[in-house]
């Protein structure tokens, strides 16, 4: 490990049955940030914003299961499913655990608020689709249309990657980054994981008569020029929540990595403050 990686040191577990990648940086007496991968990245997603959560919060981050490094199992690819194992990962903390999870994270956060209430103190969410009828376009809206997982058989895990690292705008990924996110999706991983968004139509028409009742405070984050039309599901999110804020970023899909002070700045004073 060079000492660039040094701030995340990446560690396994054994939960139910799956071998989970995770970091942690403990901060005693600190309230407790659970990070949740974002797709196709991995618990790196979080590197440039980890020194500066760090110095307030004590951090867990996690590969969610068949995302990143972590094993994955069939029947936990729908965020349903995701929350349920969720809600687990936050027996990892102690004291109070608020919840960040971007992109994939965002169904399984709030499906977890909805069915457990007491889980978390505060989510920051966003980038994912999270309301129904669906707000999505570009290549995800193919990926949850396509006729079967077949018609997406030929996609070269490589090049989704570096598609999707490509277009972080103002981003010098270092080179470990990249690394793990090639490694992370390679061979048949990513196939394996796309059915996860394939379960969007069902998994959000079942939450979405739960979110006008959600308890659970919400920062949502979305970059305004989102190409898979995830600024407007956003906005839809917001107007439902009954306990949310809405900040749009002058970025494209990865704000966390865009412009990670600002996404950092924003979530800790929604939960030192505004949650």
């Amino acid at each position: 490990m060079t000492a660039s990686q040094g701030a995340i040191a990446p560690e396994f577990l054994v939960l139910d049955g799956l071998r989970i990648r995770f970091a942690r940086s403990p901060r005693v007496g600190a309230d407790t940030l659970l990070l949740l991968s974002p797709w196709p990245e991995s618990l790196y997603a979080f590197w440039p914003m980890w020194p500066e959560l760090a110095r307030q919060f004590s951090l867990i981050a996690v590969d969610l299961p068949g995302f990143g490094q972590s094993q994955g199992r069939p029947d936990l690819m729908s965020p349903q499913a995701m929350g349920e194992f969720v809600t687990r990962l936050a027996e990892l903390a102690t004291g109070p655990v608020h919840a960040v999870g971007p992109d994939v994270g965002t169904g399984a956060l709030l499906s977890a608020a909805a069915a457990h209430p007491l889980a978390f103190r505060s989510l920051v969410v966003g980038a994912g689709a999270a309301t129904y009828p669906l707000r999505v376009g570009g290549v995800l809206k193919d990926l949850i249309d396509a006729p079967s997982l077949d018609a997406l058989a030929q996609l070269d895990p490589a090049d989704v990657v570096h598609r999707v690292a490509g277009a972080i705008r103002g981003y010098d990924m270092p080179d470990f980054v990249l690394d793990d996110y090639l490694a992370s999706y390679a061979g048949s991983r990513y196939i394996e994981s796309v059915p996860y968004v394939r379960s969007y139509p069902a998994d959000l028409a079942r939450l979405a008569p739960l979110l006008p009742e959600l308890h659970t405070s919400v920062q949502i984050i979305a970059g305004r020029d989102d190409p898979y039309g995830l600024a407007d599901d956003a906005e839809a999110l917001n107007r439902e929540l009954p306990h949310s804020r809405l900040d749009v970023l002058n970025t494209a899909h990865c704000a966390w990595e865009e412009d990670p002070g600002r996404y950092a700045s924003i979530a800790a004073d929604w939960i030192t403050r505004g949650a």
